[in-house]
Formats: C-alpha cells, structure tokens, sequence
C-alpha cells in the first residue's frame, strides 16, 4: 500500500536543490546554520553546502569571538581611561565583518564556492568532518 506523504506534491514545479538552499540559510546566524545542516544538508549532501557550511561555522565562530571578545575588552577601557576610539575600533570591525558576510552571503545566493576573505580558505582544512 502507497502512502501519500501531505507534502508531496506532483506538481510540474518541482525542482531539484543543488544545496544552494542549504548554503543561503547557513549565513543566518547560528540558527541558521544548524537548521541548514540539520534539516536540508543531512538529506542532501552537496559540494556547495558543505562548502559553505564550514565556511559559515567559522564566520559565526570568529564573529561571536571579537564582538564578544572586543566589547569585554575595550568598554572597560573606555569607562577607565575616557577614550572613545576604542568604540570606533570596535565599530570598523563590525563593519568589516558584515561587509565579509555579504561577500558569502552573495556567493551562496549566486551557487558560488568563493571564500570569505580571511576566514574562507582556512574553514575548508579546520571542518573535515562537515
């Protein structure tokens, strides 16, 4: 006996991912990323979302450390010594990483396998196992 799965459908728009899918998703903070993995890469294993997922892991990994790690850092130093540049330090280097996640967010979109600067090519060796 058939059993009809309620999402399927036999619609004539069906359309075969190439893990682009799972490659956009993984951009949007780690969420994004373990839904990508979870749900869409578990099933569908593609050169471009793995690629694409190390990629990511190590963007958020990276990311969350400086902002993280600055902001404990520098807003003391701020407070103690009176000196704002440590907020624009700061700053610049949230402008940097939102300016590298764009650059990998359009690759993903355009199915493209192009490292972020700094972080692409060294996530591919540092997450053998995605």
């Amino acid at each position: 006996m058939e059993t009809n799965s309620p999402f399927e459908t036999n619609s004539q728009f069906k359309t075969t991912d190439n893990g682009k899918n799972a490659a956009i998703v993984s951009y949007f903070w780690f969420i994004g990323w373990v839904i990508a993995y979870f749900a869409m890469y578990k099933d569908n294993k593609t050169e471009l979302s793995r690629y694409h997922l190390k990629q990511t892991l190590l963007f958020h990994l990276v990311s969350t450390v400086l902002s993280w790690g600055l902001s404990l850092f520098l807003i003391p130093i701020i407070f103690a010594t009176g000196f704002g540049g440590s907020y624009y330090i700061l700053r610049v280097i949230q402008v940097v990483l939102f300016v590298f996640w764009i650059i990998g967010l359009i690759a993903a979109i355009q199915g493209e396998k192009k490292p972020i600067p700094l972080i692409g090519d060294k996530a591919q060796t540092m997450f053998p196992s995605i």
